[in-house]
């Protein structure tokens, strides 16, 4: 089992699907917090109607994002976390939360990455045009949405798609992605390998998973 904290600034239905894969057994891990910067999110709500504790720490009451980090840090060390869930986290995240969680920070973001990184990934893709859009699960590091990738999930674009249709198509399989990969950490399959050569980037490999289900 892995202990789970989850930093979430908005509705937390990504939050959910990790409760709910926990509940029905196919998850092997306990969420110890949730954590937000906002304090009507709905991710709090979500997470005490479980018996989660849920906890606001608001950004704008440090001096700058590794002060805010560091408040980060302290609330989740204090609770066990191992690995830290960053499901619609609207902060960038500074090496003060990396380096007390190496490798152990995870993102689900709404793109194919690296196409579309950043904010509004579902919106970018609908206006380039793509015919294939999706979500990446990866480790975090310190670029944007620039961690390795662990797992990604396609979905088609219809012809009378609009981004609300897209992006509700995508955040379906955030749902099934995140908790599978999850379970891929609880399971100690998710290894990250050391660049080949100098300049390079690390890359992650999962033993004993084939890529199935659009899942590569």
């Amino acid at each position: 089992m892995i202990v789970l904290g989850v930093l979430a600034s908005g509705a937390g239905t990504n939050l959910q699907a990790v409760l709910d894969a926990i509940s029905v057994g196919a998850l092997d891990a306990r969420v110890a917090v949730v954590v937000s910067n906002v304090a009507g999110a709905g991710a709090l709500a979500r997470a005490r109607a479980v018996g989660v504790e849920a906890l606001v720490i608001e950004h704008g009451r440090f001096s700058d994002r590794r002060a805010f980090d560091a408040a980060l840090v302290e609330a989740l060390r204090a609770r066990g976390v191992q690995v830290v869930v960053l499901a619609g986290f609207m902060r960038i995240v500074t090496d003060v939360l990396l380096d007390a969680f190496p490798w152990n920070v995870v993102n689900v973001h709404p793109a194919l990455l690296p196409a579309f990184p950043g904010v509004n990934a579902q919106q970018q893709a609908f206006d380039y045009g793509v015919r294939v859009a999706g979500c990446t699960v990866h480790l975090v590091d310190r670029g944007t949405d620039t961690g390795p990738i662990i797992a990604q999930a396609a979905v088609p674009v219809l012809d009378d798609d609009d981004e609300q249709a897209l992006r509700a198509r995508i955040l379906s399989r955030e749902h099934e992605l995140l908790p599978l990969v999850l379970q891929w950490m609880a399971e100690g399959r998710v290894i990250v390998e050391a660049p080949a050569c100098a300049g390079g980037r690390p890359r992650v490999r999962v033993r004993g998973v084939r890529a199935s289900l659009g899942v590569v």
